[in-house]
């Protein structure tokens, strides 16, 4: 069986090069002051379709919303071997909470139209709250499995599949259609495909597509750019209320920086000794326990 899969992607700054500037007087992230990567865990999710597609046949569409330049993750994506890719667009989508994001994403999924996976990431490194794939997995009425690290079996009706917990594992098996989050342990992403880096580099979406004489995208010339789909909340049919800011509750209180100092550390010995004043500390300071 051929399946169709969906594959919720994000293009994120990258934490690992924070500095002063990183956020904003509200407390919300300074995009603009960052360098953008592929969600690591999104590229596990990915990879999870890709094998899929690899071992039963797949279509496989990836899916992000974002501003304009969030295209460099489709076309990375189209590196990667997906079959098509759909950018969520529109200012009506910026300052999104998970509770927004999910909605637009939901009805982008709708809009596609029938679908047995939707595989996502488990969480952004952004924001790191794991929520949106089960929010999307609400409001589409369809079961859903999180912190998936191994899929046991794929079926044209079920699945089996591996997902961590606090305590070790479970093995759950449910009905598709179904959205799936996958852990960083699931896989290794494979590297772009030279072939498919070749045909998709100069992928542009609908918002870069001024940049282009008509005509030329219109023609048989193999040297087009492939056209990205873009849509807006128009598009996809959303309300503007429940979109980005005006539909997003979560509201950042209070932000603050924290300095750690050579002081706040201390080195414990490598002995018997050693190791059990470090579990009494972290049992004293519930870390554990």
């Amino acid at each position: 069986m051929s399946y169709k899969i969906i594959v919720l992607v994000k293009q994120v700054p990258d934490t690992k090069n924070i500095t002063v500037d990183a956020m904003k007087p509200d407390g919300t992230v300074n995009r603009s002051a960052l360098p953008t990567i592929f969600n690591p865990e999104d590229l596990n999710a990915l990879e999870e379709a890709l094998k899929i597609k690899d071992k039963y046949g797949a279509k496989i569409t990836a899916l992000t919303m974002g501003p304009p330049n969030a295209s460099e993750v489709l076309r990375k994506s189209l590196f990667y071997g997906v079959d098509d890719v759909i950018l969520l667009s529109d200012r009506k989508f910026a300052a999104a909470d998970t509770l927004a994001t999910s909605y637009a994403l939901s009805l982008a999924i709708k809009k596609i139209g029938e679908f047995d996976l939707i595989i996502g990431g488990t969480q952004a490194i952004d924001g790191d709250t794991a929520q949106v794939g089960p929010q999307t997995a609400e409001k589409l009425h369809i079961n859903q499995i999180t912190f998936v690290d191994k899929i046991q079996k794929l079926s044209d009706r079920e699945i089996v599949a591996n997902r961590t917990t606090d305590y070790g594992y479970e093995t759950v098996k449910a009905k598709l259609p179904i959205l799936l989050t996958i852990t960083a342990e699931a896989n290794t992403p494979r590297p772009f495909s030279v072939k498919k880096t070749l045909t998709y580099k100069n992928a542009i979406s609908l918002i870069e597509k001024h940049d282009y004489d008509e005509e030329y995208l219109q023609s048989n010339n193999p040297n087009k750019p492939f056209i990205i789909t873009t849509w807006n909340h128009e598009d996809i049919g959303a309300e503007i209320e429940q979109c980005g800011l005006n539909g997003s509750p979560t509201q950042v209180k209070q932000i603050e920086n924290i300095v750690l100092e050579v002081g706040e550390s201390k080195e414990i010995d490598n002995s018997e000794d050693g190791f059990k004043l470090l579990i009494s500390e972290l049992f004293s300071e519930h870390i554990i326990g």
